[in-house]
């Protein structure tokens, strides 16, 4: 039986509990506030934010690692100018002195090498196969940089999205927080309905959070991409649905791709380097010769004793000789014929083949599956739009609605939100993963579209 003292204190804790449900409900309508005021806003500028294409060629631009790459290309350059060039001449300067005696001699002699057998020609289509190299690697590296910075786009536009949809869904759970609130001060509704509110809007908080956090780190790793500081200011601009032209047919890209990727073209550049190495090595391996031409002066006494026209004196007889040396040295190739050298690029030039098949079967193999993932990402995000998102919208509305007519429980209509989120974000997925699988198109096709050129 309930004595009066145990209705007091029954009263007197029912008192303090929903003294403390509204000292929370003020603390947290404090802290929405604070949380509001972050918006998703600062990532995005209709007007004067940065656009894809625009990121590309400011990436093209400024990007350190493919500045690097650029680098590398004009070091090639400097060497194929310096495999152009002929080898210096040599200058030998000698001479002799008799000991005791007064012969001797001094000669001059210059040499010209002439590189005999190609030995030139070899060494510049080296290097100009090593630069071909070299120049189809940056065009490479821009491809994927291009790429790596449309999928970044994306993954940013996304995580902006989910952001806006937390804010949104934050509001509203803030308003249905608030109407359960005054239901429960009225007496309407009891205290655990706003307690529970209070967990769920604490849930869609740290949900704000993580999407914000999300949406920041995925700038950063874009302003990585373009080079930027992360201090920078930077804002983006555009519509990640707008974003999905039509792909080129996959035969007709499919053989374009095969003669137009650098990547592919690299292989084949890498064979062709391997059969100029052997050229080199054959080259290198014949005759070769240095044209010589030289002056000698000479001076050589002699045993007879002459009498000097002058003095009528005797002298020993004396004469200075001038002479013009010319010749040719020739280097025979008979120990060293580079043989180990020649079949060496031989078989590099084997290898570099069976590596040029598979690059191109891999660039088919490539090619297919970026259309079948497209192909699939597509469906997957009509299935989406037309048959879950809407529904899925529709479904909470008339949960929300039952709930408020006393049909469902808070419960349900929390449950259904969830199911709701869950939709929302997996709809902003699938519509990502059609832009990520689009770009892997256009990069697997080598479309002149990704890197806007």
């Amino acid at each position: 039986m309930l004595t009066p003292d145990h209705a007091k204190r029954i009263v007197r804790l029912a008192t303090l509990i929903f003294g403390m449900l509204l000292a929370a409900a003020s603390a947290l309508g404090q802290d929405l506030s604070a949380a509001t005021s972050k918006s998703s806003s600062r990532f995005i500028d209709a007007v004067n934010g940065t656009t894809v294409e625009q990121a590309v060629a400011r990436a093209l631009k400024d990007n350190p690692e493919l500045n690097a790459v650029r680098t590398d290309v004009e070091a090639g350059e400097a060497l194929l100018r310096q495999a152009g060039s002929r080898p210096n001449p040599t200058l030998d300067v000698r001479g002799t002195k008799q000991f005791g005696g007064s012969d001797g001699s001094f000669m001059i002699e210059g040499g010209l090498p002439l590189e005999l057998g190609g030995r030139r020609a070899a060494r510049v289509a080296v290097a100009g196969k090593e630069l071909e190299i070299r120049r189809l690697a940056a065009a490479d590296r821009e491809l994927q940089l291009a790429a790596e910075v449309r999928n970044k786009f994306g993954e940013v536009l996304a995580a902006v999205m989910k952001l806006q949809f937390a804010e949104k869904t934050l509001t509203l759970a803030k308003t249905n927080f608030d109407l359960v609130s005054a239901q429960v001060t009225e007496g309407r509704r009891p205290p655990l309905e706003q307690n529970m509110e209070i967990v769920e809007l604490n849930r869609i908080r740290a949900m704000l959070e993580g999407a914000e956090a999300a949406a920041e780190l995925r700038l950063l790793e874009l302003k990585n991409l373009l080079g930027m500081d992360p201090k920078q200011p930077f804002m983006i601009r555009g519509d990640l649905g707008q974003m999905l032209d039509p792909i080129p047919p996959e035969n007709t890209a499919s053989e374009r791709a095969i003669e137009t990727r650098p990547d592919v073209a690299a292989t084949r550049a890498m064979e062709e380097l391997a059969a100029a190495r052997s050229g080199q090595a054959r080259a290198e391996g014949r005759i070769d010769g240095e044209l010589m031409l030289g002056y000698q002066r000479m001076r050589s006494s002699f045993p007879l004793m002459d009498i000097n026209s002058q003095t009528g004196a005797l002298t020993t007889m004396n004469e200075n000789m001038n002479f013009l040396t010319f010749g040719i040295k020739l280097m025979l190739p008979l120990r060293d014929r580079k043989e180990g050298m020649i079949a060496a690029a031989k078989l590099d030039e084997k290898a570099a083949h069976s590596r040029t098949e598979f690059s191109e079967l891999t660039a088919r193999r490539e090619i297919a599956a970026s259309y079948i993932r497209y192909e699939r990402a597509r469906r997957a995000f009509e299935i989406y739009r037309v048959g879950v998102r809407d529904q899925a919208a529709a479904n909470l509305d008339v949960v929300r609605q039952t709930y408020e007519f006393g049909s469902k429980t808070l419960l349900d209509y929390i449950a259904e939100q969830r199911r709701f989120i869950e939709t929302e974000n997996g709809y902003i997925d699938a519509l990502l993963e059609v832009f990520l699988a689009r770009t892997e198109i256009l990069k697997a096709t080598n479309s002149a579209e990704l890197t806007n050129k």
